[in-house]
Order: C-alpha cells, then sequence, then structure tokens
C-alpha cells in the first residue's frame, strides 16, 4: 500500500534535491564533523604562502633608501593606502589598512594564481585544482567578513545609535535599508565570482581549440581583468567601511 505524500512534502523535497546540486566534480576532505573543498584549501594555501614568503624576502634585510624588492613592496603598500585613505578618510583609514590590504593582495593573487599557474598538473582523485576565487564559497566568505568589517565599524563609532541610519531621512525607508545590507554581500560575491568563472571559461575555449598563438592576447586580457576584480572589491569595502563611519562626530 504506497504512501500518499501532502503537495507540501512534496515540495519539500523537491527543494532538497535541488539543495544537491553540485557543478563539476570536488574534492573533499573531513575535518571535525565537517565536509570541506579541499581544493580551494589547497589553492588558498599556496596563495597565502607566496603572499608571506614574498613578504618575508623583500623585509628581511631593510635599507633606508628602499631598492628592489623592498622598493617593489612599499610601492604597494602606498597604494594600498591611498585606496583606503581616498574611500574612508584621512582620520579614520590608518587602522584598516591592513584589512584592505588582505583583502586586495589575497584576491590579486588569487585571480592571476588562476591564470598563470599551470594547476592541471596536479592531480586529484576527484575534481582539479584552480583559483580560489573561483569557488563560490571563497567569495562569499570575503564578502561576509567585509560586511561583518562594516558592522564593526559602525557600531565601534557610533554604539547602537548606528541603527538609526535604517530610519534616514525617514522611516519608510526601512526595509530598503534592511534590504541594502544583504546585497552589498551578495553583489560582492557574485561580481567576484562571476567574472573569474567566465574568465577562465573564456581562457579554456580558445586554448582547447587553437592551444598555441590566438590564446595568447585573452590570457593577458584575463590577467587584466582579474586585476580589476580585486581592485574593484577592495574599493568597493573599503567604501561599505567608510560610509558606516560618516557622522559619527
Amino acid at each position: 500500500m504506497g504512501i500518499i505524500q501532502s503537495p507540501t512534502i512534496s515540495a519539500l523535497n523537491h527543494f532538497y534535491e535541488i539543495s544537491g546540486v553540485e557543478v563539476g566534480q570536488h574534492f573533499y576532505w573531513q575535518i571535525g564533523g565537517f565536509q570541506v573543498h579541499a581544493q580551494v584549501l589547497i589553492t588558498s594555501w599556496v596563495v597565502i604562502a607566496v603572499l608571506l614568503g614574498s613578504a618575508a624576502i623583500a623585509v628581511r634585510d631593510p635599507q633606508t633608501i628602499p631598492t628592489g624588492g623592498q622598493n617593489f613592496v612599499e610601492y604597494v603598500l602606498e597604494f594600498i593606502r591611498d585606496l583606503t585613505r581616498t574611500q574612508i578618510g584621512e582620520e579614520e583609514y590608518g587602522s584598516w589598512v591592513p584589512f584592505i590590504g588582505t583583502m586586495f593582495l589575497f584576491i590579486f593573487v588569487s585571480n592571476w594564481s588562476g591564470a598563470l599557474l599551470p594547476w592541471g598538473i596536479l592531480k586529484l582523485p576527484h575534481g582539479e585544482l584552480a583559483a580560489p576565487t573561483n569557488d563560490i564559497n571563497t567569495t562569499v566568505a570575503l564578502a561576509s567578513l567585509t560586511s561583518a568589517a562594516y558592522f564593526y565599524a559602525g557600531l565601534t563609532k557610533k554604539g547602537l545609535s548606528y541603527f538609526g541610519r535604517y530610519i534616514q531621512p525617514t522611516p519608510i525607508l526601512l526595509p530598503i535599508n534592511i534590504l541594502e545590507d544583504f546585497t552589498k554581500p551578495l553583489s560582492l560575491s557574485f561580481r567576484l565570482f562571476g567574472n573569474i568563472l567566465a574568465d577562465e571559461l573564456v581562457v579554456a575555449v580558445p586554448v582547447s581549440l587553437v592551444p598555441l598563438v590566438v590564446p595568447i592576447p585573452v590570457m593577458f586580457l584575463g590577467l587584466f581583468t582579474s586585476g580589476i576584480q580585486a581592485l574593484i572589491f577592495a574599493t568597493l569595502a573599503a567604501a561599505y567601511i567608510g560610509e558606516s563611519m560618516e557622522g559619527h562626530h
């Protein structure tokens, strides 16, 4: 005798099946009671190692008059300081330089690693290695950190009066102002993920068809757009933080 399911239960089962859909194959690790994407952890650790190693080598023997690697590192730091100062303001930007700099450098090196490093050489039991920002989990995590940062900045400067912004300039805008705090991380994460994924697909198609000369200009274009995406993410993150601290005097 069959069991008749209600339409509500059937709909819930249908949504549960959709939630299990995945794009491609993934290599998983079991860490504690959690299942994590090993590809993302491996490539993220490589990017972090590159950043830490480059910084350590560049400043291992600092000079009063910088040369070589130290000169390049100081140029990058000055660029990040100017970016943060422009978006957050002269008085408050100093404490946020490490956060914005970390975001920019991690995304920049991650994006370039997908275009320059031959991840395909390393074989995995399932799936394949790619740029960390080619995974939606990474971009959502970065966007969530940005959201937490601008809430922290606003609450630190204004206290509970920070939430008064939701009814400015009129309480009628309360739903829209609340919705804005959800759309900010969504737009940050999906913009970065979509552009990096599309860039890798655009490069992969001509490489598979004409693997010698034709893909080279496309790869250079990919490097340019990857750098632009890192700059956009860092600029918006700093702008959101600066916006949350406005009018605290």
